[in-house]
């Protein structure tokens, strides 16, 4: 699958005027976290609240990095999860579980992402309503 870019917003939970457009965002499958720079999560009052959590890059490396709550907005889609803080050397991912959470996927010919379609839920033990 070849890698492609989308522009997200990211929003303070506590404050939602407090808001920052991050463009050239790489749209990651294999990232379970969404990665964004911590000057952009610091800029909107964004804090760290898991610290020093230990990460495997793909090549090995092994890094320790802090996580903070925000919520993400990729055109009219949005989730909250939460954010890796990036050092300036990171890339900036958008991860497998903010691609859940805001129900699209990855159209990998088009380079783009596309609704989902219906969540899938458990069913009721009730029957179907008359």
């Amino acid at each position: 699958m070849g890698l492609f870019r989308v522009a997200c917003q990211l929003e303070n939970q506590r404050d939602r005027t407090r808001s920052v457009r991050v463009r050239d965002v790489v749209v990651d499958t294999g990232s379970e976290l969404t990665w964004i720079r911590r000057e952009h999560l610091m800029q909107i009052g964004i804090e760290p609240e898991k610290r020093d959590l230990r990460f495997v890059l793909a090549n090995g490396q092994e890094i320790t990095r802090s996580i903070g709550f925000a919520v993400i907005r990729v055109d009219e889609q949005l989730t909250t999860d939460e954010v890796v803080f990036a050092e300036p050397d990171d890339l900036q991912l958008l991860g497998a579980r903010a691609l859940e959470g805001l129900n699209v996927r990855v159209d990998s010919r088009a380079r783009r992402l596309v609704a989902s379609g219906p969540i899938t839920a458990a069913g009721s033990d009730r029957g179907p309503r008359e």
